[in-house]
């Protein structure tokens, strides 16, 4: 797979799932994470990371959103339940890639939306956990840039290229 992507959370209010965001950036492959706002809510998240992600990926705390920076040509993608908002099934990631959640009890900030280069929605009746949310659009982003091939066109049915038959055991 090309590129890259980063997670990040704009002034999360739950610091456990602040810890499962990152735990599951880090099982997804992402290649940084950051905060915003976040950094007392940081300490008491290594409880929730039981993969020690803080010890595999790089990690960048801003107090603010004038402060982040991402590495050039990385597009800032915010996941946030707007009316005109990409659906995330419609959305072409780009190869470079950060994503940002804001906090459980409110919104990405307007701020940050207006530095957002995309803002994707999950097509969802109400507002998701902000690790459940993190794990959609990095499965997501897994399945659409992976390089895996088209799914079956019937159920269960095996991918083209494992269709032949295993040989009988002797």
């Amino acid at each position: 797979m090309r590129g890259y992507f980063g997670i990040g959370a704009e002034e999360i209010s739950k610091p456990m799932n602040l810890g499962a965001l990152m735990r599951t950036a880090h099982a997804f492959g992402a290649s940084f994470f950051f905060t915003i706002n976040a950094a007392p809510k940081v300490r008491e998240a290594y409880n929730a990371d039981t993969s020690r992600a803080f010890d595999a990926l790089p990690y960048y705390p801003f107090s603010g959103v004038e402060e982040m920076r991402l590495p050039k040509g990385c597009a800032l993608v915010g996941v946030e339940l707007t009316e005109d908002a990409v659906e995330l099934p419609r959305f072409k990631h780009p190869a470079a890639a950060a994503y940002v959640f804001g906090r459980e009890r409110g919104d990405l900030s307007a701020e940050m939306q207006a530095r957002c280069d995309h803002i994707v929605r999950i097509p969802t009746k109400f507002c998701l956990n902000v690790g459940l949310a993190g794990a959609i659009v990095m499965y997501d982003r897994l399945i659409s840039v992976g390089g895996y091939p088209a799914r079956p066109i019937m159920p269960g049915g095996p991918p083209p290229e494992m269709s032949e038959k295993p040989k009988a055991k002797r």
